[in-house]
């Protein structure tokens, strides 16, 4: 009867404060990382500019990786996966679901996260929606789509076999003069950089995970090799620093109007601003590290939430800016935004102990991202919530009314009019109050 009396107070507790996974298990993680450069006869295009006109990348300044961190509590396994990729288009997530079905993963355990970098494979070169021969856009190449898939989908599965016992901790430190607005001259930007710490139990570094806000734009249309931009040179520096075997990643925030400010005295070449810039932003991240302490148990969250999308419709002024370098007209796009552009998208959100990675699936305006971030704090208590950008599937700039009416570039490539930006937030805040009432594998 005491023992009764004791499970059914235990269970009382956990209903009053809706957080059934409270009590955490052991904690286990495992990490890979697989190169997803494609060799130079597959003639992959480099992605983000329409003045490339699907040339083929002419050699490699810089390897680009896929790293996959898998977390378990011992009933229920994340896999947080970053990319030095442009974007994902909307087939791609599923499509390595596909390979892992019968691994036991969902669309709900997996968050694909791509840096935006804009020296790497052009996203709709992975795309099989897309069958129009657009060059600015770019071709799709079904070589190039199944190598990438079957990437993902070994970055993941290899992390998964390897999980061992960890210590994990998250931290945030507000940095000024690395980011600006590239819209509004003294407009708002995000300038916090959070970080997560993974450790094996017996202290030895296995994962660092950083976010921070700024389109990976160094190199322009000019620049033909493939490389991760400064979050390449991040990752690899604060591997360095760190040592041990530590596998370093990066995953962008709000960055739609977001630029890097170039560090002073890092020459004129485009390769060096970006190498300084991901160098210098390492050391930062490396001492934040260091201050970072980690625990052995916190609870392990996550959630996807479905999001009914907006009409799919272009900006009225779409042929001023982004339409006319990326080849579009509107007898193309009647028939592209039906064939290319879903009608209903997802935020998969992440919660693990402080951290929480809201993902956002296309390039959120920092207004929106900010909004977001200080709601997510509000709602789970958690002191390190994060955008995590362009995740899972490139829909397009994602802007609030007043960036929508206003009609810039970013607009001209937002397909699902003035009101998406709601759209996005509402749903992904409703994916965040699902955290606390997630139970059970």
């Amino acid at each position: 009867m005491q023992r009764k009396f004791i499970a059914a107070g235990l269970a009382c507790t956990l209903l009053i404060f809706g957080r059934a996974t409270t009590i955490a298990g052991e904690l286990k993680a495992g990490v890979a990382v697989v190169d997803l450069t494609p060799p130079l006869e597959l003639k992959s295009p480099l992605g983000g500019y329409g003045a490339r006109m699907n040339r083929p990348a002419e050699g490699v300044h810089d390897r680009i990786f896929a790293k996959a961190l898998v977390i378990s509590d011992g009933q229920r396994k994340f896999a947080l996966v970053t990319a030095d990729m442009l974007g994902f288009p909307p087939p791609v997530k599923s499509a390595v679901l596909d390979k892992l079905v019968s691994k036991g993963w969902s669309a709900e355990q997996v968050l694909l996260l791509p840096s935006h970098s804009h020296t790497s494979i052009e996203t709709n070169a992975i795309n099989p929606l897309n069958i129009y021969k657009v060059p600015q856009i770019g071709i799709h190449n079904p070589q190039l789509y199944e190598l990438t898939v079957s990437n993902l989908a070994r970055v993941i599965d290899e992390a998964g076999r390897r999980l061992v016992p960890v210590k994990v901790g998250s931290s945030s430190i507000e940095i000024a003069g690395w980011n600006r607005n590239r819209r509004l001259p003294n407009g708002p930007v995000d300038p916090e950089l959070t970080l997560l710490r993974v450790d094996t139990t017996d202290g030895k570094p296995l994962a660092v995970f950083v976010n921070w806000t700024a389109h990976p734009t160094f190199m322009n249309e000019h620049d033909m090799l493939f490389s991760g931009d400064w979050p390449g040179h991040l990752q690899r520096t604060l591997e360095t620093l760190i040592g041990e075997g530590v596998t370093a990643m990066y995953a962008n925030g709000a960055e739609g109007d977001q630029a890097p400010i170039g560090r002073p005295n890092s020459g004129e070449s485009r390769w060096e601003k970006a190498e300084r810039y991901g160098r210098d932003l390492a050391v930062v991240a490396w001492h934040q590290w260091e201050k970072t302490p980690t625990v052995a148990s916190v609870p392990l969250r996550f959630h996807r939430q479905e999001i009914t999308l907006p009409e799919r419709i272009w900006h009225p002024n779409f042929k001023a800016t982004g339409g006319t370098e990326y080849g579009l007209t509107e007898e193309l796009l009647k028939d592209m935004l039906p064939q290319m552009f879903p009608t209903r998208t997802a935020s998969v959100a992440l919660q693990l102990g402080d951290l929480v990675v809201i993902g956002i699936p296309g390039e959120l305006g920092v207004q929106l991202g900010l909004k977001i971030k200080e709601q997510a704090k509000e709602i789970t208590g958690a002191a390190h919530p994060i955008i995590g950008g362009l995740a899972d599937e490139w829909l397009s700039y994602i802007l609030t009314l007043e960036q929508y009416t206003l009609g810039q570039y970013e607009a001209s490539v937002s397909f699902y009019g003035p009101k998406l930006g709601d759209t996005i937030v509402d749903g992904a805040l409703a994916g965040v109050r699902k955290l606390n009432a997630k139970s059970g594998p």
